[in-house]
């Protein structure tokens, strides 16, 4: 049996970075991740530049049962903290939208810095491991794997959540929380596309590649930014973000004009340009091909403006922004960004991600019931929790 201080399962972002903390404090620190590859999530993340934080990264922009339980460890380690580091290695960033922090070059250099951290921390990372069983005997964490049995102070689990299977995620630790007696805070996919029913299916796979501004709304959330037609449904910035507020059966309502006042931009129309047909003046806005589909598909009349009345230009300017759609459902973890739910944070503290009725049992990133929005949150938490963790273990 191998001894060490600390045994960390998973060597994502939250993984990693909590190993390079407990390192630097001199604990002896072993890292086990069955994936080949190192920091595969990361490496995709953000089309490929990874959106590794978000400047204005607060406890609101992240859904709990215990929505106040990200506080402590996102103010222990903020989004600042980070871009120090990324700072001190000299990596090249812009900030898109919101925000939105993404590499210059690539997210590989995310997955550098961390594993330069871990070597100058000593950690030791093992990957290709499968965990075949973990004890608790004695006061120390037994961990039988396929490269030996190892034995540990304390265990952090940070093996994510059930999104995206092809990158090896697994229910693992899920199931390593329920055997310590932690319960699990039911999972779904979440930032996520919609997929449509047949009939929507018809018009909207038409429109596939289309992008269009809009507020997405539903439970009382709204999300300002573009969605996307695709072959199956609905994606892009503001369907994600909302698919982790909206439960199966659920409308979603659409506002395909955000910025502005659609009924007044017809009318204005209507008097300087009365000849023109009803397409001709959405085509300002929109593109020809989502106009031609939009028109018979919100059942409206294509003819010139002079022939409206106010309540038919009201009706079209209406369809368009308050378009109400009901999902069939979701294109589910194998395309998500994270997993809604997961280990209940009441059994968990949260200053310091250990388990309140475990000692040396800890829980840190995605595993957790925290799920940042869109944006460069949901790294940030993989940070800050990997952090507070690290100052402990």
């Amino acid at each position: 049996m191998t001894n060490t201080d600390v045994i960390v399962i998973g060597a994502g972002a939250a993984g990693l970075f909590c190993a390079t903390e407990a390192g630097k404090r001199g604990r002896k620190v072993i890292v086990f991740d069955h994936a080949k590859r190192l920091g595969g999530k990361i490496l995709m993340s953000g089309g490929g530049r990874c959106n590794f934080t978000n400047m204005y990264a607060s406890h609101e922009n992240f859904l709990s049962q215990n929505p106040h339980f990200s506080k402590s460890a996102l103010s222990q380690y903020t989004q600042w903290d980070f871009i120090s580091l990324v700072n001190e290695y000299g990596i090249k960033y812009h900030e898109k939208t919101l925000g939105q922090l993404f590499c210059d070059n690539t997210a590989k250099d995310i997955v550098d810095l961390l594993l330069s951290e871990c070597k100058k921390a000593k950690v030791d990372i093992k990957n290709r491991t499968e965990i075949i069983d973990v004890q608790h005997i004695d006061n120390r964490y037994i961990v039988n794997t396929s490269q030996g049995v190892f034995s540990s102070e304390s265990l952090v689990v940070a093996t994510g959540g059930l999104s995206m299977p092809k990158l090896g995620a697994t229910p693992f630790g899920y199931k390593l929380a329920e055997q310590f007696g932690i319960p699990i805070v039911p999972t779904k996919a979440a930032l996520v596309p919609f997929t449509l029913h047949e009939q929507d299916k018809k018009v909207i796979g038409e429109l596939s590649g289309i992008s269009v501004d809009a507020s997405a709304s539903c439970n009382n959330h709204s999300f300002n930014e573009n969605i996307l037609f695709t072959h199956r449904g609905l994606s892009g910035p503001a369907v994600l973000q909302i698919s982790s507020f909206w439960d199966p059966g659920q409308d979603v309502e659409f506002n395909l004009f955000p910025n502005g006042n659609l009924l007044d931009d017809l009318l204005e129309q209507q008097q300087t340009n009365p000849d023109i047909q009803l397409s001709t003046a959405l085509g300002k806005h929109y593109s020809k091909r989502f106009v031609q589909a939009a028109i018979p598909y919100f059942e409206l009349e294509n003819k010139p403006l002079k022939q409206h009345n106010v309540k038919q230009l009201q009706t079209a300017a209406e369809a368009f922004t308050q378009w109400q759609i009901k999902p069939n459902g979701t294109e589910g973890y194998r395309t998500a960004e994270v997993t809604l739910g997961g280990v209940d944070t009441d059994y968990v503290s949260s200053k310091t991600m250990e388990a309140k009725k475990q000692e040396g049992l800890f829980f840190i990133g995605e595993v957790l019931d925290v799920t940042g929005w869109l944006g460069g949150y949901n790294f940030q938490w993989a940070w800050s929790s990997g952090w507070v963790a690290g100052q402990v273990v």
